[in-house]
């Protein structure tokens, strides 16, 4: 069962999430961080697809503070689009959408621990929930735009962490995922015969083993984590 809801941060402002329930009891929640397309169908089928493993699924709106509705497709103009809201939303004043992310957070843990998973720009947001953020157990980075930048590699995760990066990626040089690897030995990071969106598969770059491969892997991380 899915349906939108309403959740409100901690300086009041109220922005919505997909939510997407278990058949069942749940056994955790996961808190899925969107790529610069929004909360659009490919996301909404990445929370449906958590449910159906168990988990209570939650896809709050990140660019909601900064546009609401946005539901972008993968035409050059969308992704310049994407790019001007991730932009947008990445100049906020601290904590900006952190406290976001924290607020969907906070809700998931009706459904016992929480885990957060994200992709691309997401990825990046699941790094910084992991590092600065509580409440969360595990904490799954696909492809994170940014990553590896000195200044994110400077921090600290909070929670087990398990990172996927593809080696044809052509936004994240492999350097840089190795300076990331040798700072961050306490990561578990898993490079893909793929590029970068390789989970997508609304989009060319999708990789179905490598997809199947990276999700077996953060399931049985969350697993471990979660239950």
């Amino acid at each position: 069962m899915a349906n939108n809801i309403e959740l409100t941060a901690a300086d009041g402002f109220r922005f919505p999430a997909y939510e997407a329930r278990p058949a069942g009891p749940a056994k955790g929640a996961v808190v899925v961080l969107q790529e610069i397309f929004g909360v659009n169908a490919h996301i909404r089928a990445v929370a449906d697809g958590f449910a159906a493993a168990g988990y209570l699924a939650l896809a709050p709106a990140t660019f909601h503070r900064v546009k609401p509705g946005v539901e972008l497709a993968y035409t050059p103009d969308d992704i310049a689009a994407g790019v001007a809201l991730k932009a947008a939303v990445e100049a906020l004043p601290a904590p900006g959408v952190l406290q976001d992310i924290q607020a969907a957070i906070d809700y998931a843990t009706k459904a016992g621990k929480v885990g957060v998973v994200g992709y691309c720009w997401g990825g990046l947001l699941t790094w910084r929930a992991a590092c600065i953020l509580a409440g969360i157990s595990a904490a799954v980075p696909y492809y994170g735009g940014g990553m590896t930048s000195a200044l994110e590699i400077a921090r600290t995760p909070k929670c087990p962490v398990l990172a996927h990066f593809a080696k044809q990626d052509q936004s994240i040089p492999l350097a840089g995922v190795e300076a990331f690897r040798q700072a961050h030995a306490e990561v578990d990071v898993r490079l893909y015969e793929a590029t970068h969106g390789f989970n997508c598969d609304h989009r060319g770059a999708y990789d179905a083993p490598a997809a199947a491969l990276a999700r077996e892997r953060t399931l049985a991380f969350f697993a471990t984590h979660l239950g």
